[in-house]
């Protein structure tokens, strides 16, 4: 479905009056909320929920800037027949761009931005996670489901009684390290560039003193597979894995294999690979092509939950208003 709609400036806020915009992979809640603000800033949006392709590229056409959401791959293809109809500027409604060649975007002569929101919204959704793992909340859940009330066989720990390391200290993981502390735990965190008071130490460090790993840095080729068979086999026996990041931070088979060898204890995962086409479908009653997934799901150690940690009202309203402020910063020459 494609709507367009008009809307005049509101006289108390800053406009550029006439920007278009083509939204593309517009759910109804984002669709609304850019609705709400777009007479803010004055700008005429073209809205589909169909994420940008080939196919779809002509509704663009006349507007410079588009804003993108995270869900689906935007093809080389994609970005050839973007920038034949004028596109210059991308707006991704994300923090990360993985899921776009920025690169090949730049060859084409266009600049791929993304988006800040509140870090609270994955930091708080972090904490939870390790919580319910180190409280074997779904073994728990699946019991009281069952009717069995019974104790569990394993005991939970208490965080204060625990060293956690986050990897990645940007605005999520510094607040995640914020959280940590009010808890009373050990904090050791790794970065390329420190960036916090935190107690920084080598990876290798990081990984062999720590009950829990936290992975909060970007997915780059440096990145990739960050926890592999030779890493994980250096942490600690029984550890915790937390990745609220991207899935390809870790090697899913080398994470399989530590957790069914009781290497580790647990993984909590927001992300995994081979998410894409998975995540945000209902596939009840559907196949599910990654069998690692099903694999990861099927243990009482391990949560999955289907990339929502960024998931809230305060970090969506953030999303939408700073995609909006991208792109008339691009149209106005501050971008």
């Amino acid at each position: 479905m494609t709507v367009r709609t008009r809307d005049l400036p509101s006289s108390c806020h800053p406009v550029v009056s006439g920007t278009g915009v083509t939204l593309y992979g517009c759910g109804p809640d984002e669709a609304a909320l850019f609705r709400e603000l777009a007479p803010r800033f004055g700008v005429v949006l073209t809205i589909t929920d169909a994420p940008a392709s080939e196919a779809n590229a002509e509704l663009a056409r006349g507007n410079r800037c588009i804003s993108i959401g995270h869900k689906t791959r935007i093809t080389d293809g994609t970005l050839r027949a973007l920038s034949r109809v004028g596109v210059e500027y991308i707006s991704t409604r994300s923090i990360g761009r993985n899921h776009i060649d920025v690169g090949y975007a730049q060859s084409l002569g266009i600049t791929v931005g993304n988006v800040v929101y509140s870090p609270d919204s994955v930091a708080d959704y972090t904490l939870m996670l390790m919580l319910m793992a180190v409280r074997q909340v779904k073994s728990m859940i699946r019991r009281t489901d069952a009717h069995d009330y019974r104790l569990g066989d394993k005991r939970g720990k208490e965080l204060r009684d625990l060293t956690v390391g986050v990897v990645g200290t940007g605005r999520i993981g510094s607040a995640v390290i914020d959280r940590l502390l009010g808890f009373g735990c050990l904090v050791l965190a790794h970065d390329s560039t420190p960036a916090t008071s935190a107690h920084y130490v080598p990876l290798d460090e990081l990984l062999r003193e720590s009950d829990i790993v936290t992975l909060h840095t970007p997915l780059t080729p440096e990145t990739h597979h960050l926890l592999d068979r030779q890493s994980i086999a250096r942490m600690r026996k029984g550890a915790y894995v937390i990745n609220t990041g991207r899935g390809s931070l870790i090697d899913t088979g080398a994470l399989i294999a530590a957790l069914e060898s009781e290497q580790l204890g647990g993984a909590a995962l927001d992300v995994i690979e081979g998410e894409e086409g998975i995540f945000y479908v209902d596939r009840r009653g559907g196949p599910i092509e990654n069998k690692e997934l099903l694999r990861l799901q099927g243990m009482p150690n391990v949560l999955i939950s289907p990339h929502l940690a960024f998931y809230t009202d305060h970090a969506l309203r953030d999303t939408v208003e700073n995609s909006i402020v991208n792109c008339i910063d691009f149209e106005t020459g501050n971008r």
